[in-house]
């Protein structure tokens, strides 16, 4: 285990709990890590975890050491075993997020910084009980080959990235689109983009941030 890689953790868990991601012991953060991948311990909390207690543990959930992983190192392993191109892995409980996980619905296109997730929604896995393997199987399904996040019905959610401040960002703009949705089915029917304006916005964020020439 790097030092570096077990401080990153450390500052993902301070840093979401911060941003209003995640409260107490909720939530678990991972990083790819040779073989296998690095893990938040379970159980407890950012102001109190120390590099030490992350916990080194291979994809097919064998771990050795004082402290033991997060309950849900299940989701973290197989999402890293079938993205190649995923480098971090957040799972967070933020309040609007959970909320529509509740209703079981995903996020549409109610707002073109969807289309940055990786489609025309944000989707919501099925239910399985927490700690599963049911409920990892179900989130890897969900997210594909494509999207970089979604809800998990009455639960939270997972946003994943090539690394650890990427993956936060993402768990980030994923609650405020969901705080945001939920503001305007408050206030009536959300006006929905079409496939075309969707496919236009995807077309422009693959250009977004390039330097011309």
């Amino acid at each position: 285990m790097t030092h570096d890689a077990a401080e990153a953790l450390v500052w993902a868990a301070l840093d979401a709990e911060q941003r209003g991601l995640n409260s107490g012991t909720a939530g678990n953060f991972s990083l790819r890590h040779g073989a296998g991948l690095l893990i938040t311990p379970t159980g407890i909390p950012p102001a109190e975890m120390r590099p030490d207690q992350i916990v080194s543990m291979a994809l097919d959930g064998s771990w050795q050491g004082t402290w033991r992983p997060s309950s849900e190192w299940a989701i973290h392993a197989r999402i890293l075993a079938a993205r190649p191109d995923v480098g971090a892995v957040v799972h967070a409980h933020p309040d609007h997020s959970v909320a529509l996980s509740c209703l079981r619905q995903a996020i549409p296109a109610f707002h073109y910084m969807v289309a940055g997730f990786g489609g025309t929604e944000i989707p919501c896995s099925p239910y399985a009980c927490f700690g599963s393997g049911e409920l990892a199987d179900t989130v890897v399904t969900t997210l594909g080959s494509r999207y970089h996040a979604c809800l998990m019905a009455n639960h939270g959610m997972v946003s994943v990235g090539p690394d650890m401040a990427t993956a936060i960002a993402r768990a980030a703009k994923l609650e405020m689109l969901a705080r945001q949705y939920l503001l305007a089915l408050r206030a009536g029917n959300p006006a929905l983009l079409n496939a075309d304006e969707m496919a236009e916005v995807a077309g422009r964020y693959r250009e977004y941030g390039r330097q011309p020439g």
